[in-house]
């Protein structure tokens, strides 16, 4: 074998989560936080005419802000490779409980900020050392005029640590306790829950993904009491936090996060919503493939396989080659950045027990790297996962010798690279297809990312939505939190499917994440943004790669608008780039309805 389907997180701290190193570097976290809020205190605006002291505030702030990151992403990839490693829950407590002071000295030092007059602030901002951070301090500046005062916003940033920190926390704990029993070669095995999922969603045996399913959600409905208080209180936490600053639309701090206007958000839904048809159309020709008459919620991402097909499957070596010959037809750079994070070993991707479900990308700033987790099951589908979150880290190695404050892109834009990552991987496939059945298999492997972007995402945001609007009146119990999913789905749907997920809301990370609120919408704007920027690359050829790694570095120091009539010219305020990227997808639903015409019975 060519490359670790482990990941090497000894070169960022030796020792697991006994390294000395990381206890070292979270000590200095702790001084440099105090030596912060002394230069904050002492700095007096009117008074830094050649601003040498906020210049030193923005360089202690940005090694802060490194440093956390650093520890924080290695913490959190030792708990996702082994969720029993009980020792790095303990350091993430650890490493959390240092926030309330670093927010603290923030909120003082964005409370300055703010009471700097308009005059000076423009003159601050025209000069050469702040105008390539203008925009984000421009950002600091409009956030701290929503700010409470410091010792309020210091006991409110203390409570989140057994408040908001807690119960996001607490949805692990929880998840840890969960296996799947399963019946192989006659033997009970015990799965965890990321092994179920990919089983129950992508094994070849009609049986085996329904006998998973039915498994699956009753297990989630066992654990839905315990979720429906985390569910419940950490949102709840959410939105009194969101009340004391003023802010009385739960949208305002999710689309300000992802710098997106609610015109552009409005836009994106109701174009997706009058195009539904063909999606519907898809999945109930993919249903009668399978000789049912209405799609199942585990059948949404599971081969076809029709005539003499096997289907393909890739190592992880032949997976590694496919996608760094593909990614260099588009971009010599990403595939030379993705050959690199292959032979360094910067993915951890076995299938066995005690693993975390899903896959991310993490950063690690302070050795300008990044760790990739995934569960590895050779299928096409993990090869567009592992391409998706190689995306990911190009975007962040394209940045890292930016300023800090320039590399805190959202998470709409980062779902950019990351799905045009994908895109390339599922055109690629579709182009070596042999045969009708092979070109059938590959395109509902492509069409897999749009039914979830279009109807599977669009569900769960009309459940948040709901959820938060009903969650201002109350607690919600777990059975009318259990509804409000199944009625998200079927709006979302549009009835097409024949059984639903009810306990979706329980089984998914995602709603339970603390950091970032409505972890939903940003991946159906990247998805689209990303098919915008395809087409476009697929016009320019050769001249693409310097113009698409010119947009990735923008991605943080403006608008989504901005970037996209910057590098695209288009309007997201208006509906024809959502309809643009929409008609792509519908070409692929096209000639799959063509291809399987004549396999479905009348």
């Amino acid at each position: 074998m060519t490359y670790s389907l482990n990941w090497d997180l000894d070169s960022i701290f030796p020792g697991g989560s006994q390294s000395a190193q990381l206890a070292q570097r979270m000590t200095k976290l702790k001084e440099q936080t105090h030596s912060y809020h002394q230069l904050i205190d002492q700095w007096q605006p009117e008074a830094d005419t050649n601003y040498q002291e906020l210049t030193a505030i923005l360089e202690l702030q940005g090694s802060i802000s490194d440093g956390f990151s650093q520890c924080n992403s290695f913490i959190n990839a030792l708990l996702s490779s082994n969720i029993k490693d009980k020792q790095a829950k303990i350091l993430s407590g650890d490493l959390y409980a240092l926030l309330p002071a670093i927010q603290l000295a923030e909120t003082i030092f964005s409370k300055k900020i703010t009471a700097i007059s308009d005059e000076q602030w423009q003159q601050l901002i025209t000069l050469p050392d702040f105008q390539p951070i203008a925009f984000r301090l421009g950002e600091i500046r409009r956030d701290g005029q929503k700010l409470l005062s410091e010792d309020a916003e210091n006991i409110i940033n203390t409570l989140s640590l057994d408040g908001l920190n807690a119960w996001s926390s607490h949805y692990d704990t929880i998840v840890a306790t969960i296996t799947i029993p399963f019946k192989e070669n006659g033997q009970e095995v015990q799965l965890s829950a990321g092994q179920a999922f990919n089983r129950m969603m992508g094994d070849p045996d009609p049986e085996v993904r329904a006998a998973l399913f039915d498994k699956w959600e009753a297990a989630w409905s066992e654990k839905a009491p315990l979720l429906a208080d985390t569910l419940n209180h950490l949102d709840g936490f959410r939105l009194s936090n969101y009340q004391l600053h003023g802010e009385t639309d739960f949208l305002e701090n999710p689309l300000n996060y992802n710098r997106m206007k609610k015109e552009t958000l409005d836009a994106m839904w109701a174009t997706i919503q009058k195009n539904k048809q063909p999606f519907v159309d898809f999945l109930t020709r993919k249903a009668q493939l399978f000789g049912k008459n209405k799609m199942e919620w585990q059948d949404q991402d599971a081969p076809i396989i029709l005539g003499d097909l096997k289907e393909k499957t890739f190592s992880f070596d032949a997976a590694a080659e496919f996608i760094l010959e593909n990614f260099q037809k588009f971009s010599p750079k990403m595939a030379d950045f993705a050959k690199t994070a292959f032979e360094k070993s910067w993915i951890e991707a076995e299938d066995r027990p005690d693993k975390r479900p899903g896959g991310y990308c993490t950063e690690l700033p302070e050795t300008k790297e990044s760790r990739i987790f995934m569960t590895f099951g050779n299928s096409i589908n993990e090869v567009a996962t592992l391409a998706h979150e190689l995306g990911h880290a190009f975007h962040s190695s394209v940045m890292w010798d930016l300023p800090v404050l320039d590399r805190e892109y959202a998470m709409n834009v980062a779902e950019t690279a990351s799905t045009f990552a994908e895109l390339i991987v599922a055109d690629a496939t579709l182009k070596e297809a042999q045969t009708p059945e092979e070109k059938i298999n590959l395109l509902d492997t492509k069409m897999q990312n749009a039914i979830a972007m279009f109807m599977n995402i669009h569900a769960r945001f009309i459940f948040e939505n709901k959820f938060y609007t009903a969650r201002q009146n109350g607690l919600l119990s777990e059975d009318e939190i259990t509804e409000l999913m199944l009625e998200a789905q079927k709006e979302s749907y549009q009835d097409s499917l024949g059984t639903y997920h009810p306990h979706f809301w329980a089984s998914k990370l995602h709603f339970f994440i603390d950091d970032v609120p409505f972890y939903n919408f940003p991946y159906t704007f990247g998805y689209l943004f990303s098919m915008g920027i395809y087409a476009y690359a697929n016009q320019q050829g050769s001249n693409f790669e310097d113009q698409y790694i010119a947009l990735l570095r923008d991605t943080a120091s403006m608008s989504s608008e901005d970037l996209a009539k910057k590098h695209l010219g288009v309007d997201l305020t208006q509906p024809d780039f959502w309809q643009a990227g929409i008609d792509q997808v519908i070409k692929d639903v096209n000639e799959f309805m063509q291809l399987t015409e004549g396999y479905v019975t009348k």
